[in-house]
């Protein structure tokens, strides 16, 4: 089985936010904070944007196969929106992997179905449903209760709102490093100062946090065995600390493996 689990990170897309409010002539900073002040009279005191005025900045990735690892964030630095939207869904139309993430049912993937439709990007595997593939009539991309993404937060929590947890606190309870440096409210205050490679680091973490709590997932729903669950752990461990970027190698050390 081909896993691949995804993590997104995003800014205020400024761009439809000056033609919404007619901000022609502002600053990107100070259209953000137009939105942002929008959103909290609208909410009462969030300044959480719609989903639908989200920008993808960075789409990180951890590909797991019986044979092979790999975290990395898809495109590089200088890669626009589009390309790495465009990569996300031809990994997907070339493999057809078992999604996994942590609320990509609540928040990752609505803002890429939106930003997919901004960019007109074609995604026809991802958005089977079983008129060309009748597998896909009984377990699909789209569907709630379906495999092909599982959405651990919504699976643990019993798709309850009132149950969710945050990745990183569920992190943290499972001996993993949580956060390392940077959380998702900060990401646009690094975006303002160009730390781009910064962001794409702070979401590889990310992404390795919901693997490894996936990974336990499997083992308590008897997909794993003990022995597997601990020598693909050992594997990662070994994957990160050999690995030539200095966030893996942190990640590593900030994660003592249990013998």
């Amino acid at each position: 089985m081909t896993v691949f689990v995804f993590d997104i990170e995003t800014v205020p897309d400024v761009e439809t936010g000056r033609r919404l409010y007619d901000l022609e002539g502002l600053s990107d900073k100070d259209v953000a904070n137009v939105m942002f002040h929008k959103r909290r009279q609208q909410t009462g005191e969030s300044e959480f944007l719609p989903l639908h005025l989200h920008r993808i900045v960075a789409i990180s990735a951890v590909l797991a196969t019986p044979r092979h690892f790999k975290v990395w964030s898809l495109g590089d630095c200088a890669a626009d929106e589009a390309e790495i939207i465009q990569r996300f869904f031809d990994g997907i139309d070339k493999y057809t992997p078992t999604l996994v993430s942590w609320n990509g049912s609540g928040f990752d993937l609505p803002v890429l179905h939106y930003r997919a439709l901004l960019h007109g990007i074609a995604a026809p595997r991802y958005w089977e449903t079983g008129d060309e593939d009748n597998s896909f009539r009984w377990n699909n991309y789209i569907s709630r209760y379906h495999a092909r993404h599982t959405d651990v937060m919504d699976v643990l929590s019993g798709y309850q709102p009132r149950a969710t947890a945050r990745l990183d606190e569920v992190a943290v309870m499972l001996g993993l490093p949580g956060k390392m440096g940077m959380s998702g409210d900060k990401v646009w205050d690094h975006y303002l100062r160009g730390d781009l490679e910064g962001i794409r680091n702070y979401c590889e973490t990310d992404v390795l946090n919901t693997y490894l709590v996936y990974l336990r997932f499997e083992l308590i729903r008897g997909r794993i065995m003990q022995q597997q669950y601990h020598d693909t752990c050992r594997q990662v461990h070994d994957y990160l600390t050999a690995a030539d970027a200095p966030h893996l190698r942190e990640f590593a050390r900030a994660w003592p493996l249990k013998t």
